[in-house]
């Protein structure tokens, strides 16, 4: 478990980036192919995906740092700035990911005259095998996504081989809520964090895993903008009911919290949480109006199956 895929003298190459690069390769070589499928403009396709990465990356890096302040209030100017646009030092929000991405393809939609939803399902895949990539990259990465201290039988020792995990966990961190360093012991001259968590990395792994089959069931609709809204909603209701409830993350309203070695490792409830209600309720919304709608009057085979 290393962070560094490759290093050449003083130049890395994260674990975390190329496994996101693959699956947005992945992704971008699915929708292309069913782009084609479908009769839809495959240049014109191939174009948004290349801004929304661009554009997808920026509001992912906003996000995180609007969300994560404390780790910049107090560096000082100008070099804040540099620290706020180093995307090689970590920290991205999917959700902010996410946004990014549909302000690329609204802007496409008015200026280009797309369907906005028959080209948004297409991105549905893609978004999935990123969620894959950039988990199995937190695992990688050690520091990031970590999952609260558990008694349960599922928690899981990471190895003492996994430095870059301890060495993270084992500064004291001033929330008392997020201090693994009381766990840390000195085994073999280094840190250890000998405390069993939460492999909530895992089950982000997994929770991709779900989206990308669900994706294939749900791109058999005949309706625009079915997968797109579904996504929406299982990625929101799996996120905040399963990983963001037993992930290491302040509390935003300190409702639940029970952790520890003799505990669940529960809490509740954190930015995720809060974002994902009012997501899931506005999903369910717009699927029952796509629903009721039904599928377009007319449409060819290619844009029935996928």
């Amino acid at each position: 478990m290393d962070p560094i895929f490759l290093q050449i003298g003083n130049f890395t190459i994260a674990w975390y980036g190329v496994l996101i690069t693959l699956g947005i390769v992945a992704g971008v070589w699915v929708g292309t192919r069913m782009a084609r499928e479908r009769g839809l403009n495959v240049d014109l396709f191939n174009d948004m995906i290349l801004w929304m990465i661009v554009w997808g990356l920026v509001g992912a890096r906003l996000v995180f740092v609007a969300t994560s302040w404390n780790q910049f209030e107090n560096i000082p100017f100008p070099r804040v700035l540099l620290d706020i646009v180093n995307l090689r030092q970590g920290g991205i929000s999917i959700h902010g990911g996410l946004i990014g991405g549909i302000l690329v393809m609204l802007y496409y939609a008015r200026r280009k005259g797309m369907d906005f939803y028959r080209y948004a399902d297409l991105c549905v895949p893609g978004v999935a095998f990123g969620i894959i990539g950039g988990r199995i990259g937190n695992i990688m990465n050690g520091t990031d996504t970590v999952g609260r201290v558990t008694g349960w039988p599922i928690g899981f020792q990471w190895p003492a081989g996994a430095r870059a995990f301890h060495d993270g966990m084992c500064i004291k961190n001033a929330n008392p809520d997020m201090d693994l360093s009381q766990y840390c012991q000195q085994i073999g001259g280094q840190l250890v964090m000998t405390a069993p968590v939460h492999f909530t990395q895992l089950y982000g792994v997994i929770i991709g895993i779900i989206l990308s089959v669900a994706a294939y069931f749900w791109l058999r609709s005949r309706i625009p903008g079915w997968a797109f809204w579904q996504f929406w909603l299982w990625y929101s209701i799996l996120r905040a009911g399963w990983e963001e409830t037993f992930r290491l993350n302040p509390l935003t309203i300190k409702t639940y919290l029970n952790q520890g070695l003799d505990a669940p490792g529960i809490g509740l409830l954190t930015d995720t949480q809060l974002i994902s209600i009012p997501l899931i309720l506005v999903s369910i919304w717009m699927l029952i109006r796509l629903r009721r709608k039904g599928a377009p009057a007319q449409t060819t085979p290619a844009e029935i199956t996928a």
